[in-house]
């Protein structure tokens, strides 16, 4: 294949057979979305661009490191690759330095990460042992002492390329580097490999940040809150829950499609669907988690901030100050508690919870777990109820408990004998099996509520429902559009992340809310239900029930909903029928901005505004007023 005749360098050989790997991957195994050509080409450029710059500067070693630097460079480089695409495949994202240091969960990752390898990943790495091969039997012909003209020349080409692929990144999308929150349009433009170099500057950034802090960033910020998000809360609803115990049940990977839906024919969710009867709902309520997944959505709820944009704020700002939920209640006499059976460690939770005021953790030690009772991440829903009655049944009142479900986590695992529903017959195994452990959830929510009844604890609680966050992502689009009956389009993408929402107090009807809402509004909400005084709290939630509101509810990814308008991915749709009706954010066809633009600019600057109090630390400056 080669000789000195055909004399083709090997940095340029792997620049090829690494970029159009990179490429196809780009193209068919991230669901990017492409909305016109330049993005097409920019797409098709960048991984030879990128290629090339890399291999390219071995050119600068001798033979033997030539050698040396390509083989280990393709390896690495498809490694890093093969990394994202197996996150991306549960997630729809793509690893952050922050997510590095995590690692510790991956030891309880079990089943799950071995669902996301596939057989045929094995051909990923076809042109590391092409590589491999040719420089054990072709070194000598394929490396060579280039002369100095020869590296300069090869430099300032491939510094050429990359200037010219970020100008037109830039063209495509300006000010791209200032959306950092949407790591999509990153990678779509600029790569996933100059997306990483990019992380890591924003990751010494952030952590710089916390240093330079001195305080006066607050007044901006607070002057924001005070006239955007401090709103009065309902008066009806004021203090309806006082002196109530709060029973908080975060319900893993539930998401609203369930909700009122059928599968062959049954019901997915009978008792969460009569349920809606006597509880306060709210069908229009958004998970705003991030990569933090579960853990986001409790950093939501507990301080009514955003998550980082990258790695879990459990992780990488446990030790902060906030002025969180436990902590405000237990300035009101609460007790609070978390239940969650798996190690107290993942996520950081022992770290994080002992910070924002939790008076007791019960993790994994506290339950008697077997093979019989669990499953897939451990104790089965139904048992976890059970087992934890006890210790609610000791606990000093008022209490505050908040209680995560473990059942229905990808992969969805469930035992033949507990499974009341069919599978789904789909493409997708993840979605299939999927409905099995919502039901199963379902009947655990169900007997828990039987169970509190008869302990005596339900008349004296309110019982708050909500979903965590997704746990069908778009990696499954076919499947989803199959069960749906529609196309999966990003307007469809953004409404499904729409999670469960319930407060249920009893003695009380209920009301179903159609309003958009998001997890960023619990933690107000809870407050005002228990007549417990806020003003001095700091916050970007609303109560619920207060007919004066934001008009818009973020996600973290740059994505938000309006009473009118959804917008995703640069994208602008009707709300309620998800007709499109802008294809780029910044003009109209006839060069007017578009509808959704001017909630954008409010959404990028909320979003900052939290980053710079997560990432500055900026309450240790501020006097909330406690006693």
């Amino acid at each position: 294949m080669f000789n000195k005749k055909l004399h083709i360098p090997l940095y340029i050989f792997a620049a090829l057979l690494f970029g159009l790997k990179t490429y196809i991957v780009y193209r068919f195994v991230f669901n990017i979305s492409l909305e016109n050509g330049m993005q097409e080409l920019i797409l098709l450029i960048n991984p030879f661009v990128t290629a090339f710059f890399i291999f390219m500067l071995s050119i600068f070693f001798n033979k033997r490191r030539q050698l040396k630097y390509i083989k280990y460079g393709i390896l690495i480089g498809s490694l890093i690759l093969y990394f994202n695409i197996v996150f991306y495949r549960n997630f729809s994202d793509f690893i952050t330095i922050p997510l590095l240091f995590q690692g510790s969960n991956a030891a309880d990752l079990g089943s799950s990460v071995l669902g996301l390898i596939k057989l045929w990943d094995i051909a990923l790495f076809l042109d590391v042992v092409i590589i491999w091969i040719a420089a054990k039997k072709y070194g000598d012909v394929l490396t060579a002492s280039f002369k100095r003209r020869y590296k300069q020349f090869a430099l300032g080409i491939s510094v050429l390329l990359v200037v010219v692929n970020y100008g037109l990144a830039e063209i495509e999308r300006p000010q791209l580097l200032q959306r950092t929150f949407d790591r999509e349009y990153l990678v779509k433009n600029i790569g996933v490999f100059n997306y990483h170099l990019y992380d890591a500057v924003l990751h010494s950034k952030s952590k710089a940040q916390r240093v330079f802090a001195d305080g006066n960033e607050l007044n901006e910020i607070t002057d924001y809150m005070k006239e955007e998000t401090s709103q009065p809360a309902s008066e009806e609803m004021f203090g309806v829950a006082k002196d109530k115990n709060v029973i908080f049940v975060s319900l893993e990977s539930v998401q609203s499609f369930v909700i009122n839906n059928t599968m062959n024919g049954e019901e997915v969710t009978p008792f969460l669907n009569d349920l809606i009867d006597d509880s306060y709902y709210f069908e229009n309520f958004y998970h705003q988690t991030a990569q933090g997944k579960t853990s986001d959505s409790e950093f939501l709820i507990e301080n009514s901030l955003y998550p980082s944009p990258r790695g879990a704020v459990y992780f990488t700002h446990a030790q902060n100050d906030y002025h969180s939920l436990p902590e405000m209640l237990g300035n009101n006499g609460y007790y609070s508690s978390v239940f969650h059976a798996n190690n107290k460690s993942f996520w950081n939770r022992d770290v994080m919870y002992d910070n924002i005021g939790y008076d007791h953790f019960y993790d994994v030690n506290a339950y008697e777990v077997t093979d019989e009772n669990s499953v897939g991440w451990g104790l089965k829903d139904k048992d976890f109820f059970k087992q934890s009655l006890k210790y609610m049944q000791q606990m000093e009142k008022p209490f505050y408990s908040k209680f995560i479900t473990l059942t229905n986590h990808y992969p969805f695992d469930l035992d033949e004998e507990d499974a009341t529903i069919d599978k789904y017959d789909s493409n997708s195994n993840t979605l299939n099996q999927y409905f099995q452990t919502v039901r199963y959830t379902d009947e655990a929510v169900e007997e828990f509520f039987t169970n509190l009844k008869e302990t005596g604890l339900y008349e004296d609680s309110i019982i708050i429902l909500m979903g965590d966050h997704y746990g069908i992502s778009d990696f499954h689009k076919k499947a989803m559009s199959q069960y749906l009956d529609e196309e999966y389009t990003d307007y469809l993408h953004t409404q499904l992340q729409r999670v469960p929402f319930y407060v249920h107090i009893p003695g009380q009807e209920g009301e179903n809310f159609s309003k958009i809402a998001g997890q960023i509004d619990v933690k107000p909400t809870i407050l005002n239900l228990l007549g417990i005084d806020q003003s001095n709290d700091l916050s970007f939630g609303t109560d619920l029930f207060s007919d004066d509101r934001k008009d818009f509810i973020a996600l973290r990814d740059g994505s938000f909903i309006t009473d009118d308008y959804v917008y995703s991915k640069d994208q602008c749709y009707e709300r309620e029928s998800g007709e499109l009706i802008d294809t780029t954010i910044e003009t109209t066809g006839e060069g007017e901005a578009s509808v959704c633009k001017p909630y954008l600019d409010k959404v990028e600057k909320e979003l900052g505004y939290s980053d710079e109090l997560i990432f500055g630390d900026l309450f240790r400056f501020y006097d909330f007023g406690d006693e």
